[in-house]
């Protein structure tokens, strides 16, 4: 198996074509064929809301650590799990306890309504 290199050709159809690997290709000067990478450049001058400075992505994971703190990302199961709870509960009408729970819920903001003199 031989390794190649890929450069992104931006021109109409946007193909990605194979470049052999050279010494002439290796000291190319066009800025076409080069990669840029972003690397934690989006960390310059990042602050939390308390002033501390999370310039990195180390500085960011221990400040998050510290403050037991999470990202988003760390709750996709939990969503999808309450998403398909959510999507039973309203096509099938949930468990017995789930319409138990919501009757009793109505029947507690009806008698707060009548106490309050709302209606």
């Amino acid at each position: 198996m031989s390794r190649r290199r890929y450069r992104y050709v931006t021109n109409e159809a946007g193909e990605v074509v194979p470049v052999e690997v050279s010494a002439s290709y290796e000291g190319h000067g066009d800025a076409s064929g080069r990669v840029e990478l972003m690397l934690d450049s989006h960390y310059d001058g990042l602050r939390a809301t308390d002033g501390t400075p999370i310039d990195s992505r180390a500085k960011h994971r221990e400040y998050m650590r510290r403050n037991n703190l999470t990202t988003v990302d760390d709750f996709k199961e939990t969503w999808a799990k309450a998403a398909e709870r959510r999507a039973q509960v309203f096509t099938e009408g949930g468990t017995a306890a789930d319409r138990a729970s919501r009757r009793a819920a109505v029947e507690r903001a009806f008698a707060q309504a009548e106490r309050s003199g709302r209606r």
